[in-house]
């Protein structure tokens, strides 16, 4: 059974998502603010939190914030319908997806699958390498010209699958529906940021070249030691 700690302000809400997710084989646990959830979420071992953006206290993404300085716990954000601005800093924070409300049990249930399937991706895979760059799934790492670096479960699913098709021309679309598990929307940056984010934890390419490029309006690549591409 997987534990969930869920995080909103929205006492009721809260009981008829708590009643739901048990039902799917869920255990949950609670809390109303964020700085109590956030105690729980750095005392307890949980599997997933969804997380309220709008919150007395500490609201969801101060609270993501501290949560990233000591955990790679995944999260979910819930925010208000078509709040772009909390969607865009959620992902720069490294939450893992985002759920806009009102939402259903369905789509709720749907997005927690998709984040633990991806969780439980590629963990019994020892090492991929390419170049300069070892990349250790199960630690949730990489190591790059003597750097360990710490790695969000999406952005270790977007790294091991550039690793692995270095070269390879992947549109926004595919990486979204292959990497998120979601289909693409439009004024949709989740891929844009997720991709900023490990381009400032990796350190220069030692011959002058960038790591990833982007093909405006067309998607991203993971340059070869050559920069030669392969579009499909």
């Amino acid at each position: 059974m997987k534990n969930l700690l869920l995080i909103d302000d929205d006492k009721e809400l809260v009981s008829l998502l708590s009643e739901f997710l048990n039902l799917e084989n869920f255990n949950i646990e609670s809390a109303y603010d964020g700085e109590n959830g956030l105690h729980k979420a750095l005392q307890g071992n949980y599997d997933l939190i969804l997380l309220d953006v709008a919150m007395p206290r500490m609201t969801g993404l101060e609270m993501l914030e501290l949560l990233r300085q000591k955990s790679e716990v995944p999260v979910l954000l819930l925010t208000d319908k078509g709040d772009e601005i909390d969607k865009a800093l959620g992902v720069e924070m490294a939450a893992d997806d985002y759920l806009a409300k009102p939402f259903t049990e369905r789509e709720l249930l749907a997005r927690i699958q998709t984040i633990l399937r991806r969780t439980q991706h590629k963990k019994t895979e020892s090492k991929i390498s390419h170049l300069d760059i070892e990349l250790f799934p199960a630690q949730h790492q990489a190591v790059c010209q003597d750097f360990t670096i710490e790695l969000t479960h999406t952005e270790l699913l977007l790294l091991d699958k550039f690793l692995t098709h270095p070269g390879t021309l992947f549109s926004k679309k595919e990486l979204s529906e292959q990497v998120l598990g979601k289909k693409l929307e439009p004024f949709d940056r989740s891929i844009d940021m997720h991709l900023s984010n490990l381009r400032r934890k990796f350190p220069a390419r030692l011959d002058g070249q960038t790591r990833v490029k982007n093909f405006r309006g067309r998607g991203y690549m993971w340059l070869e030691s050559n920069a030669t591409s392969k579009e499909k």
